[in-house]
């Protein structure tokens, strides 16, 4: 069934309707579909477009249409209609006949799937932001339970140290911000499209109001030819998603280099990992690779929705039928990312044994020591010298700083006492100044 054709004197070609059949994807929105229907069918009958009693009929076909989807006894087909919406109107008009011909009254296919798009958006993500808060919180609940020191990283060189509760927080940081634009990417979606028509309304009274009420849209969109034509929100949600794919990616090389065997930080669980076909010994980070590798495929279809819509003049243009083939993969790769993620961090296990020898080598301790010169009385930059002959002195006696004798300390600044050595231990120049908020 279509939804047009009167002026049509040649039937289409096939190859066109299977190019142009968007049912496979779009079925995936029925729930949407019908809800819009059953809000749009309410008010034609409120405001006496069609009748009441139309209206009730519509809408009573409608809500039994939806329940037979969700119970399984109504099946929706990959071809054989032109769309998810020539579908439900079909099964209505042959369940309550001709009244099932007035439910698209005053209603394009454009505000229509643009209404669609945006409360499946809306309510999908808020599925993304509970797999958020539970990463979120897998990554506090894991810090708590490890609070070993290790070394932290600048260049991938040794720096400070820090702690695996405080590393794992500034993810949970990201994670916090990355959930902060959702929320931001919902609240300017939240424009209701529904009565834009085609691209210019209608003549007929519509209440775009009500509409908005019972979907539950903040507001009515401001202009027509924008509430058909506009995909930012799909843009911003797929930029968001990259945003946060990206931070996913970069936790991921980390703990791919962490768990490797010159590091021998972490230990993944065997059953987030795999083997070698033929390398008996292996044991690969592949949940963590899959989880790097998936942040591409995501800011790939950023970038396809871009370039979707960059040469697309006002307003609506089939090309953004295609806008399925960006947003429904990356909802589930982002979906998958953040449980698997999830897996991973629950179930790591951290060498303490290597990461306590970890903290000793490389001296973490030097920015410790030249605050200590500074509390002295020494300035920043003449404390910064006097610690970088002292490391040269304990590389050259093949030392670590906190090994070197207060005489030999004192070749470096006759100002350094025994009280350097707090600071020289790693352990104890953690509860020293801002220092304990990583603890």
């Amino acid at each position: 069934m279509k939804l047009w054709g009167g002026r049509f004197v040649k039937s289409e070609d096939p190859d066109m309707t299977a190019f142009d059949n968007s049912l496979p994807q779009g079925k995936l929105m029925y729930q949407e579909d019908i809800l819009g229907s059953i809000a749009h069918a309410t008010m034609l009958g409120k405001q006496a477009i069609i009748s009441q009693s139309d209206s009730d009929a519509i809408v009573a076909g409608l809500k039994e249409i939806l329940s037979e989807i969700k119970a399984g006894s109504l099946k929706i087909p990959d071809t054989g209609f032109e769309d998810i919406h020539s579908f439900v109107e079909s099964v209505l008009t042959e369940k309550i006949g001709d009244a099932g011909k007035k439910l698209h009254t005053a209603r394009s296919r454009n505000d229509q799937v643009a209404v669609d798009t945006k409360m499946y958006i809306k309510n999908r993500l808020q599925g993304v932001i509970a797999e958020i808060d539970l990463l979120i919180q897998a990554f506090i609940d894991k810090g708590n339970a490890n609070p070993q020191i290790m070394p932290g990283y600048t260049h991938l060189q040794k720096a400070q140290t820090v702690t695996f509760k405080y590393y794992l927080g500034a993810y949970a940081q990201m994670l916090k911000r990355d959930k902060k634009r959702l929320l931001n990417a919902i609240d300017v979606m939240d424009e209701n499209p529904l009565g834009s028509g085609a691209i210019a309304g209608t003549t007929h009274e519509i209440d775009r109001q009500l509409t908005t009420d019972l979907l539950g849209f903040k507001k009515p969109v401001d202009n027509f030819i924008d509430g058909v034509s506009d995909r930012d929100y799909i843009i911003e949600v797929l930029a968001d998603f990259s945003i946060m794919a990206m931070h996913l990616s970069r936790l991921s090389e980390e703990l791919i280099i962490f768990a490797s065997q010159e590091f021998n930080y972490v230990i993944f669980d065997d059953s987030l990992s795999t083997g070698s076909s033929m390398m008996p010994q292996k044991k690969n980070a592949d949940s963590a690779e899959l989880v790097r590798g998936s942040s591409a495929l995501i800011i790939g279809q950023l970038n396809q929705m871009l370039i979707l819509m960059k040469g697309l003049p006002l307003a609506y243009n089939k090309d953004m039928q295609l806008d399925k083939d960006t947003f429904l993969p990356a909802f589930d790769r982002i979906e998958h990312m953040l449980l698997l993620m999830k897996k991973i961090v629950l179930t790591l296990k951290l060498n303490s044994k290597k990461l306590t020898a970890a903290v000793k080598n490389g001296f973490l301790n030097a920015t410790d020591m030249a605050d200590y010169l500074v509390k002295k009385g020494l300035p920043f930059r003449d404390a910064h010298g006097v610690v970088g002959q002292a490391v040269l002195m304990a590389e050259q006696a093949h030392k670590k700083l906190e090994d070197l004798t207060l005489e030999e300390l004192q070749q470096c600044s006759p100002i350094i006492q025994d009280d350097i050595y707090e600071y020289l231990d790693v352990s104890q120049s953690m509860t020293k100044g801002i220092k304990k908020e990583m603890l």
